[in-house]
C-alpha cells in the first residue's frame, strides 16, 4: 500500500489510509458487465430481466468529523470523507452487481449513480441500472 500498512489478501480497502486494493467490478468472462451506456459494443443485449439497484449509506464517525473539521479549516480536499464516499460508491456498485446475478443477469447497462444527503451527517449512494443477459454479436 502507499502508506506502507499491511493488508490481507481478500481487502478490498486498506484500514489505514482507506485506499482502493483491487478493482471490485469490471469487464471478465465471468463478471457482470457495467455500462453507463444502453448498449455494450460487440455485444447484442438478448434479454432485458428489469431494473437493479444497490445501496449504501455512510456517516462519518466522532474522529472522521474532527479531521474533516481540521482539514475544511485549510480548504482543499476533505480527504477523510471522499475516501468513505469512494468505499460507499463502490459498495453500492457491488451489491447492484450481486442482484444482477441473482436475476441470472451478465450484464448491468444504463448505470446511474446518486447521492444524497439523508440528514446531517449521512450520505446515500445509490447504484441503479437495467439488468440484462448480453451475447457477443456474431
Amino acid at each position: 500500500m502507499r502508506c506502507g500498512a499491511e493488508v490481507s489478501e481478500e481487502s478490498k480497502f486498506c484500514p489505514r489510509c482507506g485506499a482502493q486494493i483491487k478493482a471490485t467490478f469490471g469487464f471478465t468472462g465471468a463478471d457482470v458487465v457495467i455500462v453507463t451506456t444502453p448498449s455494450v459494443p460487440g455485444y447484442k443485449v438478448e434479454r432485458v430481466i428489469g431494473i437493479v439497484s444497490g445501496l449504501s449509506a455512510r456517516t462519518r464517525g466522532l474522529g472522521g468529523k474532527l479531521v474533516a473539521g481540521i482539514q475544511s479549516m485549510f480548504g482543499g480536499e476533505v480527504s477523510v470523507f471522499t475516501s468513505e464516499i469512494e468505499k460507499a460508491r463502490l459498495e453500492a456498485i457491488e451489491r447492484l452487481k450481486s442482484k444482477a446475478r441473482e436475476l441470472g443477469a451478465n450484464a448491468v447497462l444504463n448505470l446511474d449513480i446518486e447521492t444524497s444527503e439523508v440528514f446531517e451527517g449521512l450520505v446515500l449512494i445509490s447504484a441503479t441500472g437495467t439488468a440484462a443477459i448480453i451475447k457477443p454479436e456474431a
